[in-house]
């Protein structure tokens, strides 16, 4: 519907102006005529607005139809001005059109010219107001073009993607003048798109549309754009939207806008929205760019970083090594450790905690005064740092404190934490393969600082400093005659002789054992003559395979059976099983152990693992220094299998005449064929003669 056009007739002769206003309104409904006798109210009338065309008469008293002509154009140059006179000459008409008349038109008696005159008014109204509208259709796409253009600057300049979704969002609701516009981003982890942020009209609105659901889903999926013209359905759950755009901004996301008239967005506000989007688009993937690139140098810091804590850790890990190898005592070695560690810039200090005190103590420490120590000793297990330590014992893996100030269980210790200046607190096993010797308390001035690569080269080291503990330990044993031997009584249903007692009958004798590399052991047992030895693997678990060694029933039984906890808990506190019968279930064993073992925690472990074990005496006794050095010696120069061939000969008896086994048997014994068997066996047997007899002192 076209809308009124409302003129101004403008004459002296106010009851020709009102014929006038009568005859045009007459002519054309969409004229809406008002009237004015002097150029004064003329513009008096002008300035209250909506005017959209003047007629006015040339000749009226003070101010003539082309002054007000004048008058009218320095206020609107292109508003329709229409000279309708009954004074007309050319003079007249070429001062009209000099000074810029939209029309001119002579009066006449009667009507004939009003038809002439609307028109007239119709037509210069219809070209002004698509004029008008050209001009502000221009202006609109300037200012749009200058806000896409702004809203491109600060896509660049945003920082993070929430900002960019945030400025694209409020740039596509000022741009379209739409109710509703609405991004959402796609999480790859949980596969579907998230609302991040809307327009202020929005209201409620999907936070999320899953894989395969909606219109908006479609869109991104296909990576095109989607324009429902008219919504029937509410997919986006805005139920005022009767239209919808939907355009995606890669594989980022989407942009979607609704308008609340059906056919809402014409192809310019399309336009405009797919060049936002693009720019968004452009804008995010350099986010995710930066971000990766961020990504990288962040890691790469890190490894770099790590490497160098690893270098540094590898460095003191060898001056470490060289303090350990010239250490010639448990205590060397410890004091060695504490000393270098405490020296680097790394490590604030380090103490180590023995595992044969009960609660484990600080035995050695470096860079903290003996107050703190003292503290430690004085609390006992109630200390977070022995608990640490004797939690590191138990499962013999080391244990970290990433930051104490936060750590509940690290809570009454803060003050302390914060007066030395420490915040991550490492505990480091010191194991070799039989036992842990102790624990290596690291403490550190920041928060984690101890990577993973550095932690796995301390817990190596721990390994290291635990084998070298033992080694000391063994030397100092060896070199050392006094041994403690004790004779103990076991009744456990769990102990393998006992059970073997029972099953066999009769008295047992344990003559020897050898060591396999399968992680099996070779018990050679002594006895009365048994039809029950072949049936002992379907009768005991624990037994892979029993004979006797000759294989005629003669001679000591040969039983090969698992590992069992008894012998782990000897080679714990090296301990030598000096001799073992059993009958009826019950089994009387000798076991000589180095003077600085702990009997009483040994019988202890025993008991636990084998209820029924009790002390029956113990003595003091002096070993024989020249076999103890024999035996050390010939365990260095043999290799395992040669050392297995020579244990298996002895306890078998093939040294004994006549034999009591053949070549063959034990080969078949050890898996190995018999010419394998005897060569490992004269290796050793050659060996042995060399340590005897090439000495210095023939």
């Amino acid at each position: 519907m076209t809308a009124p056009i409302t003129t101004l007739v403008v004459d002296n002769d106010a009851e020709f102006a009102a014929v006038a206003a009568k005859l045009l309104e007459r002519e054309s409904g969409s004229l809406v005529v008002e009237t004015a006798t002097d150029a004064r109210e003329a513009l008096d009338r002008l300035e209250d607005g909506g005017v959209d065309c003047i007629v006015s008469d040339y000749e009226m008293p003070g101010v003539d139809g082309l002054a007000l002509l004048g008058a009218v154009r320095e206020r609107d140059p292109e508003l329709p001005f229409i000279l309708f006179t009954g004074r007309g000459s050319e003079e007249i008409a070429s001062e009209a059109i000099a000074a810029g008349v939209t029309g001119y038109l002579r009066k006449e008696a009667g009507g004939e010219q009003y038809p002439l005159l609307a028109n007239q008014i119709t037509n210069a109204v219809s070209q002004y107001r698509t004029r008008a509208e050209l001009r502000e259709n221009e202006l609109r796409y300037e200012r749009t073009l200058t806000a896409l253009h702004d809203t491109t600057r600060e896509l660049m300049r945003a920082g993070t993607k929430a900002e960019m979704y945030r400025t694209a969002v409020e740039a596509a609701a000022e741009v379209l003048e739409v109710s509703v516009v609405a991004a959402y981003s796609f999480e790859p982890t949980a596969g579907r798109l998230e609302h991040v942020v809307s327009s202020e009209d929005a209201g409620a609105l999907e936070e999320h549309f899953e894989r395969g659901e909606s219109s908006v889903w479609e869109a991104f999926s296909a990576g095109e754009s989607r324009y429902h013209e008219d919504v029937t359905e509410r997919p986006t759950g805005a139920p005022f939207a009767r239209s919808e755009l939907i355009v995606p901004l890669g594989t980022h996301g989407v942009l979607l806008a609704c308008s609340e008239r059906i056919d809402g967005f014409d192809e310019t506000m399309t336009e405009l929205l797919y060049i936002l989007s693009a720019n968004a688009e452009a804008a995010l993937d350099r986010a995710e760019r930066e971000e990766l690139l961020r990504e990288r140098e962040r890691t790469l810091t890190r490894k770099n970083e790590d490497l160098t804590r690893l270098d540094h850790a590898n460095r003191v890990v060898r001056d470490i090594n060289r303090a350990v190898t010239k250490a010639s005592t448990r205590r060397e070695i410890e004091t060695a450790v504490c000393d270098r560690l405490a020296e680097t810039d790394r490590y604030l200090f380090a103490w180590v905690a023995s595992a044969e005190a009960d609660p484990p103590t600080p035995t050695a420490w470096a860079g903290i005064d003996a107050t703190y120590v003292d503290r430690l000793r004085e609390e006992g297990r109630d200390a977070p740092e022995l608990a640490l330590v004797e939690q590191c014992l138990e499962d013999r893996q080391d244990r970290l404190v990433r930051n104490a100030l936060d750590d509940p269980d690290w809570e009454r210790r803060r003050r302390e934490a914060l007066t030395y200046g420490y915040q991550t607190v490492l505990a480091i096993p010191l194991v070799d393969d039989d036992r842990a010797h102790g624990v290596l308390v690291l403490h550190a001035t920041v928060a984690d600082a101890i990577a993973e690569g550095e932690r796995e080269v301390l817990v190596e080291l721990g390994e290291t400093v635990g084998h070298a503990i033992r080694s000391v330990e063994r030397t100092r044993s060896m070199l050392t005659d006094g041994r403690i031997e004790l004779e103990l009584r076991c009744s456990a249903d769990r102990l393998l002789l006992n059970r073997l007692s029972v099953t066999l009958g009769g008295e047992l004798s344990l003559v020897g054992a050898v060591d396999r590399e399968d992680d099996r052991l070779v018990y050679y047992v002594e006895g009365p003559t048994s039809e029950a030895v072949g049936s002992l693997p379907e009768r005991l678990a624990t037994v892979d395979s029993a004979s006797t060694v000759s294989g005629d029933g003669s001679g000591p039984y040969e039983i090969v059976a698992s590992r069992t906890p008894f012998v782990e808990i000897l080679r714990e506190y090296d301990a030598r099983l000096r001799s073992a019968t059993a009958a009826d279930g019950e089994t009387t064993f000798v076991l000589s152990l180095p003077r600085r073992a702990d009997p009483r925690t040994l019988i202890e472990e025993l008991d636990e693992r084998y209820p029924g074990t009790e002390l029956l005496a113990r003595r003091e006794t002096t070993d024989d220094p020249s076999s103890t050095a024999l035996g050390r010696d010939l365990a260095d120069v043999l290799t395992d299998r040669q050392l297995e061939a020579l244990q298996t000969a002895h306890y078998s008896g093939f040294f004994e005449w006549p034999r009591e086994s053949t070549g063959e048997r034990l080969a078949e014994s050890m898996g190995i064929t018999p010419p394998t068997y005897h060569y490992h066996l004269r290796a050793a047997e050659r060996k042995l003669v060399e340590l005897t007899f090439d000495s210095d002192s023939i």
